[in-house]
């Protein structure tokens, strides 16, 4: 029953993905951990296979129907890439655990991991709420894209979040691209961004582990065509509040759980 009830929710992931550009990418840990109990060190590896297929197959689309500003795919996408390597390869290794101990109290790498992805899920949802309001007075701003893409590809390296909801009101207010094009460039950013950071982790792989990220990522993907498909017939910024809200109820029971509940 847990096993079904995970992949109705990756199918959420996607759709998510495909109607409003973030959001569901954020989501893909907590489902990895708390349904199909999965360490949190290796679901973040898993999320970055997960997420990167799935924004891969709906970057395409939105390259199809010319919604993605290539300029930006590569100004940003340079600093982020790096960084993500670099993060991947040399800082996560030395994150030590237990990290911190003091009169019984344990944080353990795991639980670091998880509390920093729900304080990141937390910021996720208030950039969901609010809506994303573009000045025609300001113009591209390379540098902070530049600067951005190495905090978001840090993001990623470390969490296995795509980065959405960063990215869509970065290029809205920093290279002013409309809410469709920057959708559609943020989800190349983070096909680039995840799956290069997975291919870094190939190496301890197992089939089994392949055979479970083919059945999740094939639902997550289902979700994304559902998406694209009900972009075109709902507000995608309505649904973008609704996720957001559920991102902080989600968030919020994981810093509970794992601060207070253990």
């Amino acid at each position: 029953m847990e096993d079904i009830i995970g992949y109705i929710l990756a199918i959420l992931v996607g759709t998510s993905l495909g109607l409003v550009g973030s959001g569901g990418s954020i989501l893909t840990v907590p489902i990895l951990v708390y349904v199909f109990h999965i360490e949190p060190i290796l679901a973040t590896t898993y999320s970055l296979f997960i997420v990167g297929i799935t924004a891969l197959i709906g970057g395409i689309r939105n390259f199809q129907q010319k919604n993605v500003d290539i300029k930006t795919v590569v100004l940003f996408g340079i600093s982020s890439v790096v960084s993500v390597i670099l993060v991947r390869e040399f800082l996560l290794p030395t994150i030590p655990d237990p990290i911190f101990q003091f009169h019984g109290f344990v944080l353990s790498k795991s639980t670091f991991i998880l509390v920093l992805f729900a304080f990141l899920m937390v910021a996720a949802s208030c950039s969901m709420i609010k809506p994303y309001t573009k000045s025609t007075n300001v113009s591209p701003n390379k540098t902070n894209l530049f600067i951005l893409g190495i905090v978001i590809g840090s993001v990623t390296g470390i969490l296995g979040a795509g980065g959405g909801f960063l990215i869509i009101p970065a290029f809205i207010l920093f290279a002013n691209l409309d809410m469709k094009k920057a959708v559609g460039t943020s989800l190349i950013i983070i096909a680039l961004n995840a799956l290069i950071g997975f291919l870094g982790s190939l190496d301890s792989f197992q089939s089994s582990d392949f055979r479970f990220l083919a059945v999740f990522s094939s639902m997550s993907i289902l979700g994304m065509i559902l998406g694209i498909y009900l972009s075109k017939r709902i507000d995608g910024s309505k649904l973008k509040i609704g996720f957001g809200w559920l991102i902080l109820v989600v968030g919020a029971y994981i810093i509970v759980k794992e601060l207070f509940l253990k």
